[in-house]
């Protein structure tokens, strides 16, 4: 009778599975510290160069440098923003020489404004200001609009895109549309009140000027004032024609808060003490 062998069982192999993701995570925490080593280094172009292989590679959109700030020696070093901001040798550009550049690019726009004015013999209709916030132009209702209408005339509409090709050389600006009325009623289908009409006489014409494609429309915006904001107070023809207006404001980006305060207060302080003739 043959003896029959009794097999041990045999132990079962471990899952080794988990090798997989660990050697994902592995390779994950390596280019994790090559990014560290990387961010750490002076060469900046070599770091941007290494964040478009990473966003290539990954494919997920966003780079993780696109907001991210750089480090030199410990110092925080400026974002991207930052980067037009400089002088041509590489310094950044303090807030003073910004200030001062911002003002030469609004006197030179308003100096053109101002030849076209003159040349077209257009100064009864418009007249533009440099203050501290911005650069303004102001353009009487009937150089655009036909009484109690808020459709700009077609002889009108040249000037729109005239104004518009002037404000193309510098599109990074805030440009704020506003339409003022007087303080006599209006109430017909179309415009129930002075809102509706100031409202849609700053639209239609903001319409003309994003006609051009330099401009972002995200930087421009239109509202209405209706008769609250006049220029001038009394209650004449002339101060009437004056009030009816459309304004368009080019918003600087650099500004003295002590010069803006001050501003404010000296305009209060004018208002005050104005007496209506």
């Amino acid at each position: 009778m043959s003896r029959k062998h009794r097999h041990e069982p045999h132990e079962e192999h471990a899952d080794e599975s988990w090798l997989l993701p660990y050697s994902d995570l592995m390779t994950l925490l390596l280019a994790l510290f090559i990014v560290l080593y990387a961010a750490s280094s002076v060469n900046t172009t070599k770091l941007e160069e290494l964040s478009k292989a990473f966003k290539s590679a990954f494919s997920s959109g966003i780079s993780i440098f696109d907001k991210a700030t750089l480090v030199e020696t410990g110092t925080v070093m400026d974002t991207r923003d930052d980067i037009r901001h400089r002088t041509n040798d590489g310094k950044k550009k303090s807030k003073d020489q910004l200030m001062q550049e911002e003002q030469q690019n609004l006197e030179k726009l308003k100096q053109q404004l101002d030849q076209y004015i003159k040349k077209n013999g257009l100064s009864s209709q418009l007249n533009t200001q440099l203050n501290q916030s911005q650069l303004l132009i102001t353009i009487r209702d009937n150089a655009l609009f036909p009484s109690g209408s808020a459709a700009i005339k077609p002889e009108s509409q040249k000037l729109a895109v005239a104004i518009g090709q002037m404000l193309q050389q510098y599109p990074d600006y805030e440009v704020l549309v506003t339409g003022h009325t007087d303080d006599q009623p209006i109430n017909t289908l179309e415009f129930p009140s002075n809102w509706e009409l100031s409202s849609k006489r700053a639209i239609n014409f903001m319409k003309i000027l994003l006609q051009n494609p330099a401009f972002d429309p995200k930087k421009f915006s239109a509202t209405g004032y209706g008769e609250y904001r006049p220029v001038d107070k009394s209650d004449s023809d002339t101060a009437r024609s004056k009030n009816r207006r459309v304004e368009v404001s080019i918003l600087r980006k650099y500004t003295d808060p002590a010069s803006d305060e001050n501003t404010k207060t000296l305009s209060a302080i004018a208002n005050e003490g104005k007496v209506n003739p």
